[in-house]
């Protein structure tokens, strides 16, 4: 019989996967020997925070953004040897905005069961506070890099969002935080909401929406190098009181590395 894979959330980057993680989630990264991860080296270190032992006993293979398809059938060859696997995030949910479901889609082709597991994902606890709605809401991934497309794929957003009143959300690799906020302010009207979350879980933790006028009009948000979820939402202004909090504050910290930690 084919073992299980297992979908393991990681903390978001505050390194106290304890303080984040049920139990039950932790119970089962206790037992695996079994790992699929992003980066050995970091993984390890996620996995000697939970207060896992043997550590150089367990098998770990890679996938990432450069793994190849015809790769994909070897990460499952544990589980069809009757061994339970677990597949392990950088940060956040696996298979979200993340190269995990490519190896989901092949595991349920071939008749492995696979287990999601709770923990913490930055896209619903951003959309939980944002107070732009969960009833109907896209995710879009990463938007353009390009200056002219990524207006583009903003206004695009910012029309579907006026027509069916959802809200859309996107994420922005850190040292692209700051910049997508000012192509924000520029290019969404000026009563659209935008909501900006960033460092989520983090003593560092900061959510504010407001709309696009009031984002112009300060006071400023320092986002340079902090992973950030964004979303707006067309015409919703009177839901969100004018009043503006306070700007968050830039703190370095201890991340295990540069990356985003969205999922």
């Amino acid at each position: 019989m084919s073992g299980t894979l297992y979908l393991i959330p990681c903390d978001l980057g505050s390194g106290t996967p304890l303080a984040h993680l049920p139990p039950q989630t932790l119970e089962v990264v206790a037992r695996l020997n079994h790992f699929v991860v992003e980066d050995a080296r970091s993984a390890r270190r996620f996995l000697g925070a939970t207060g896992r032992t043997g550590l150089r006993e367990i098998a770990m293979q890679t996938l990432n953004e450069h793994t190849a398809a015809h790769a994909l059938p070897a990460l499952l060859a544990p589980l069809h040897q009757g061994f339970d696997v677990g597949l392990l995030s950088e940060a956040g949910c696996p298979a979200i905005a993340d190269p995990g479901a490519d190896l989901m889609a092949l595991a349920h082709r071939e008749c492995v069961k696979v287990v999601p597991l709770i923990g913490p994902s930055a896209i619903l606890l951003a959309l939980m506070a944002s107070g732009l709605g969960g009833q109907h809401f896209s995710f879009n991934g990463y938007l353009p890099v390009d200056t002219v497309a990524r207006q583009a794929a903003l206004r695009a957003l910012e029309a579907r969002s006026a027509t069916d009143g959802s809200t859309q959300l996107f994420i922005e690799t850190p040292y692209r935080s700051a910049a997508m906020l000012s192509a924000l302010m520029q290019t969404c009207r000026s009563d659209t909401l935008i909501t900006v979350a960033t460092d989520l879980t983090l003593a560092s933790e900061w959510i504010q929406t407001r709309s696009a006028a009031e984002w112009q009009a300060g006071p400023a948000a320092d986002l340079a190098g902090r992973p950030c979820v964004f979303a707006l939402r067309a015409g919703a202004t009177s839901a969100i009181p004018s009043r503006l909090g306070p700007a968050p504050r830039h703190r370095k910290d201890s991340r295990r590395n540069a990356g985003p930690r969205v999922r």
